[in-house]
């Protein structure tokens, strides 16, 4: 339903980040806009985020998601890096997804690392916020 915000105890918390070196953020404003439009609490990290900094802001921020954007070509590193930490830090809890420039080939590995889905160029807003509603779990108030 257009317009309608869900009572702020049961909104779904994503962090949208940018980590490593990319200094392109339109992709990741847009989704980020996109979820905040749907319903769904939003902190946008900024560009240039290392991967400590945005699990920080994951673990501090209460996250349900993390959506990490990566267009540098790093992505192997750079989600193998959150998720790892990610464990490290007990938060295992919080779905980690993504999209950017990221070959089909190395989907496979992502999702074998804990990457739960990678949107690929051509991914709609509508389809990340459906994905997101239906494999995100809505916190309970």
């Amino acid at each position: 339903m257009l317009g309608y915000r869900w009572p702020m105890a049961s909104r779904i918390r994503v962090v949208v980040a940018k980590p490593g070196l990319d200094g392109h953020d339109r992709g990741a404003k847009v989704v980020a806009r996109a979820l905040r439009d749907a319903g769904m609490e939003v902190i946008y990290t900024g560009l240039h985020q290392t991967p400590e900094q945005i699990v920080e802001t994951a673990i501090q921020e209460d996250a349900d998601a993390v959506g990490l954007s990566v267009l540098s070509g790093a992505h192997m590193t750079l989600f193998a890096r959150v998720l790892e930490l990610m464990r490290e830090r007990g938060a295992q809890d919080v779905v980690v997804f993504g999209g950017g420039i990221i070959p089909d080939a190395d989907i496979p590995e992502l999702e074998r690392l804990g990457v739960a889905k990678i949107f690929t160029p051509g991914a709609s807003t509508q389809s990340i916020v459906d994905w997101v509603r239906t494999h995100v779990a809505t916190p309970v108030s």
